[in-house]
C-alpha cells in the first residue's frame, strides 16, 4: 500500500520529484513526463497534474545534461497536441449527448458557447494553455461548442509548441543560474501564482466592468 502512496505522490507532484524518477526510471522519465503532461492537457478530471513547473523544472535538469532538451521538447509538445486533441473530441463526441439531451445545458447557451468559439475560439485555444486548470477545460468547451477542427487543431498545435517550448527552455537557460539552483522549489511557486495572475485580473475586470454597468442602469 505504501508503495501506491509513495508512487501517486511521485506521479502528482513530479515537479518535485524529478531527480528521483530519473535515477529510478532511467530513458522512461520521458515517457513518464509524456503521461503526465497528456492526461493533464488531455483530460477535464485531471487538472491538478502539474504542468507549467513540470515542464520548468524538467528544463533545469536538461540543462543539467541528464536528458536531452530536444528530445524532451518534441515529446512534451506532442503530449500537450495530443491532450488537447483527445479532450477536444470528447467534449465534441459526448458534449450533444450529455449537456443537450440530458438538458444540463439550454440550446440558447449551447449556441452562444459554439458562437463564442467560432469568433475568439483560435486566442482561447492559445491563451489558456498558460492558464491552469483553464486549460484542461478551454479544448473540452471548444469540442462542446463544435469549433471547426482544422482551425482548432492549428492553434492547438501553435498554443502547444508556445507553451512547452517557453516553459522547457527557460528552465534549461535560466536554471544553470546559481540562484534558481538554489531556489528552485521558490521558483517553482513563483511561477504557479504568476500562472493565476491572468485569470485573477480578468475576473477583477469582469466584476469591474459588471459594478459600471450597474451604476450606469
Amino acid at each position: 500500500m505504501a508503495f501506491f502512496e509513495n508512487l501517486a505522490g511521485i506521479f502528482l507532484h513530479a515537479d518535485k520529484y524529478i531527480d528521483i524518477i530519473i535515477q529510478n526510471y532511467g530513458v522512461s522519465t520521458y515517457l513518464i513526463l509524456f503521461l503526465i503532461v497528456f492526461l493533464e492537457t488531455g483530460l477535464v478530471v485531471t487538472p491538478f497534474l502539474p504542468g507549467d513547473s513540470l515542464i520548468f523544472v524538467a528544463g533545469t535538469f536538461a540543462g543539467k545534461g541528464l536528458m536531452n532538451v530536444v528530445l524532451l521538447f518534441f515529446i512534451l509538445a506532442l503530449a500537450a497536441i495530443l491532450g488537447d486533441t483527445l479532450n477536444y473530441a470528447i467534449g465534441n463526441y459526448f458534449g450533444k449527448k450529455i449537456f443537450l439531451d440530458k438538458k444540463y445545458i439550454r440550446k440558447d447557451y449551447m449556441k452562444k458557447t459554439e458562437d463564442f468559439y467560432k469568433k475568439y475560439g483560435g486566442k482561447t485555444i492559445i491563451i489558456a494553455r498558460f492558464l491552469p486548470i483553464v486549460r484542461t477545460f478551454a479544448p473540452f468547451i471548444a469540442g462542446v461548442g463544435r469549433m471547426d477542427y482544422l482551425r482548432f487543431l492549428a492553434f492547438n498545435v501553435v498554443g502547444g509548441i508556445l507553451w512547452v517550448g517557453l516553459f522547457l527552455f527557460s528552465g534549461f537557460y535560466f536554471g544553470r543560474i546559481p540562484f534558481v539552483k538554489e531556489n528552485l522549489t521558490l521558483i517553482v511557486f513563483i511561477i504557479i501564482a504568476l500562472s493565476l495572475v491572468p485569470p485573477l485580473f480578468e475576473y477583477i475586470k469582469s466584476k469591474i466592468k459588471k459594478g459600471d454597468r450597474i451604476i450606469s442602469s
